[in-house]
């Protein structure tokens, strides 16, 4: 212990000195409290009472560890398992996409996840605390986090609303996106020609749902009724975030469960349905040549990132929650493989209601080019020789089109384009790849108006969109607002509720009638670049500046046991060179692409590409800036002193667990003055110290381990106390990097 420090200065005079919680937490060192004894007087074995210590730091904790494991798979489960991933199934290489996407879920996935879960559980603070005390310099990790994950949540909880106003309209029937609507034009009633030109379900969703603009520079106003659906989104998401984990734990147990249970009666009632194993068979069905393509890598490398909520802050401040003991290992692969054989499950439903879809669309494609053929066969343009003799007209099937189509092609090859008859092959509507809101809200709500009852499986699927957005709404405000309630003495429900109301308030840029476009620019801009970064820095904060070895026996001392050799590689060597390999990809990928939008224009009822005006271009690198421009602010700041390195400051509940061992502390002192070992003279107060021995294991715990309680040292927490023992300085020690 340095020579000035306030605790050597305690023991070397009579005055009362009061130890800051700061120099406390920089000298001590962990140890057994309850098998604590004073030795007095040279004499071991007579003891005194010991000090109390909380059996917690009274940090909140998980009922269960189900409930945990549920929250860790709500938030990791969200909308993008699936529409996301069964689109870039679809996209590269059906079956054969699987493949790299294992092999990315093993390399960087699961070992990135683990390393998360691993810190959050041992330092046991948010995402801004364990940052600040893993390096200091590098604690503006935690900040961009934060900052990401109020971006993504302001869009995120839009696409929830959404998905609240399609539910309540689905109480209806027919579903009122099943038709076009009639437009009265004096006597004479006509289809909505936008809704003509498009479909029932498209009209719906960009007319009577969005109403949006031809252009992101068009406000529009805002939309009514997506601004009531947005409020009653962040009033659910604050009720249940409001008490913490005590009510997002429960809400956890419905909403991450009830998803599984839609998904499965949709599977169940979308393999029943004709064509469903065409879809599947075509999801499936391996192209093998994808998989040399680096555009299917580095999309897999990017799902696998964003399906487990890598960076977010929610992962570290869920496992933040849990006993020091529990095994983190376990949970990172479990959930981990959850979140994969959801996204097949997704993928599966999907494809078998496409499927199904495929073959309605194609059935009414040879019937509206059948009547096509049948006026000219009567206006003679056609000779009925051309048609085969099998055919009949009145049970048409696909395969008689398609003989009928080709032969017609061949005789008439240079005035063919002219008839304007389409092919009608179901390959080319399986191959329409569509993903997002166009899948859910366009494409799947589509089908579903071709089931029998079909209000009640719109009901259950946007109620199952609406529980898959609540879980991952619920880990991104943890993610929020853990991190400040660790730092700072604020009252936990006021703070959540406020965030709530400026969240909102924030929120209304997206639900003006143009707010669509706005989604589509933070979804694009920004989490993608700062969420790599900040994982990427989280890795080489542990393994190279930390010490992966320091690291590897922190996880001994915590878990019991030694985690397989593998990590000690992939956390030092693989998961940094992929993560540095996928940002070059991204940068390049955002440098190539030009910057825009698709834009619904009602004119030509379909959508057309757009580049964003400059002030929208300024917006979307201006999202990207903002969300990494703590890491080098606080790495500066740091590093020329000008703020405090943060890395003692513990919850408000851990502060006020320390100030009642202080106050034991003073009554310890007075038992030592009384019962010193000659008249007038108190029993030194070095000790032989105890080490906390971890659950199963024989070794002690690292004093310099990734632990809030390693900072504890040498002056009041040890196990015995002698008055011959000389007194030994401890300084706080850097671990070193084995790098």
């Amino acid at each position: 212990m340095p020579k000035n420090s306030k605790v050597t200065q305690h023991e070397q005079s009579n005055e009362h000195v009061t130890e800051s919680v700061a120099d406390l937490l920089g000298h001590e060192e962990p140890f057994d409290y309850k098998n604590s004894s004073l030795t007095i007087g040279g004499a071991t074995g007579k003891k005194v009472p010991h000090i109390e210590v909380p059996e917690n730091d009274g940090r909140p904790a998980w009922n269960s560890k189900l409930q945990y494991i549920l929250a860790q798979v709500g938030f990791s489960v969200g909308l993008g398992n699936v529409w996301r991933f069964p689109y870039l199934c679809q996209k590269n290489g059906g079956g054969a996409y699987l493949v790299p996407y294992f092999i990315l879920l093993l390399l960087i996935g699961i070992p990135l996840f683990f390393l998360e879960l691993a810190v959050g559980q041992k330092i046991r603070r948010g995402s801004i605390g364990v940052w600040n005390y893993v390096c200091p310099r590098l604690g503006g990790i935690g900040v961009s986090s934060l900052m990401v994950c109020g971006f993504v949540g302001l869009y995120y909880n839009v696409i929830i609303g959404w998905s609240i106003f399609y539910f309540f309209q689905s109480f209806q029937y027919p579903l009122p996106w099943s038709e076009c609507p009639i437009r009265k034009n004096g006597t004479m009633a006509i289809v909505e020609p936008e809704c003509d030109k498009s479909s029932a379900t498209t009209y719906f969703w960009y007319r009577q749902t969005l109403n949006t603009t031809s252009t992101i520079a068009e406000s529009g106003g805002l939309n009514v009724k997506m601004t009531l659906s947005l409020l009653v989104a962040w009033i659910i998401v604050c009720l249940a975030v409001i008490k913490g984990i005590a009510s997002s734990g429960k809400v956890m147990y419905f909403s991450s469960l009830f998803p599984y249970v839609v998904l499965f009666c949709f599977l169940v009632r979308g393999l029943m349905l004709k064509g469903s194993v065409d879809g599947i068979a075509h999801m499936f069905t391996p192209k093998l040549e994808k998989m040399l393509e680096p555009q299917v890598w580095r999309e897999a490398a990017t799902q696998v990132f964003f399906a487990l909520g890598l960076g977010f802050g929610g992962v570290i401040a869920f496992s933040s929650y849990n006993k020091i003991d529990n095994n983190c290992h376990f949970d990172a692969v479990l959930v981990s493989f959850i979140n994969f054989f959801t996204s097949i499950l997704a993928t599966l439903v999907v494809f078998a209601v496409l499927g199904f879809k495929a073959n309605i669309m194609n059935e009414k494609c040879v019937l509206e080019n059948t009547e096509k053929i049948l006026g000219y066969l009567n206006s003679n343009v056609l000779s009925h020789e051309l048609i085969p003799p099998h055919v009949n007209f009145s049970h048409l099937t696909t395969s008689d089109y398609a003989e009928m189509y080709e032969v017609i092609k061949a005789v008439k090859e240079s005035s063919f384009a002219e008839l304007g008859l389409e092919p009608c092959v179901l390959e080319d509507e399986l191959n329409k790849a569509v993903q997002g809101t166009g899948l859910a809200f366009i494409a799947f709500t589509e089908a579903m108006t071709h089931f029998p009852a079909s209000p009640f499986w719109s009901v259950m699927f946007f109620f199952m969109l609406i529980n898959l957005g609540l879980g991952s709404m619920i880990g991104t405000m943890t993610g929020i607002t853990t991190p400040v309630l660790d730092a700072y003495k604020v009252q936990k429900e006021l703070f959540t509720v406020c965030c709530c109301i400026v969240a909102f308030l924030c929120g209304l840029l997206f639900v003006q009638r143009s707010g669509n476009y706005f989604v589509t620019m933070f979804d694009d801009y920004s989490a993608g670049l700062p969420l790599t970064i900040v994982v990427i820095l989280e890795n080489v904060s542990v393994a190279w500046i930390y010490g992966t070895k320091s690291f590897m026996q922190d996880l001994e001392d915590m878990l019991g046991f030694r985690p397989c050799l593998i990590y000690f590689y992939l956390w030092k060597y693989v998961s940094p060179f992929c993560l540095i390999v996928l940002i070059s990809a991204t940068v390049i990928e955002m440098a190539i692409s030009p910057p825009g939008y698709n834009a619904w224009v009602q004119e030509l009822a379909q959508e057309r590409f757009q580049s964003y005006p400059p002030w929208a271009l300024a917006m979307c690198f201006a999202l990207v800036i903002v969300a990494m421009l703590p890491l080098p602010v606080v790495f500066i700041a740091r590093h020329f002193n000008l703020m405090s390195d943060g890395s003692n400051k513990l919850s408000v509940s851990y502060r006020k667990s320390i100030m009642k061992d202080m106050s034991n502390l003073e009554e310890q002192d007075e038992t030592r003055s009384i019962l010193g070992a000659k008249p007038g003279e108190a029993p030194s107060s070095v000790l032989a110290r105890r080490a906390y021995l971890a659950p199963g294991g024989h070794k002690p715990l690292d004093p310099n381990s990734l632990s809030p309680n390693s900072c504890y040292g040498t002056s009041y927490q040890n196990a015995a106390i002698s008055p011959t023992t000389p007194t030994t300085p401890t300084s706080p020690v850097t671990p070193e990097s084995d790098s």
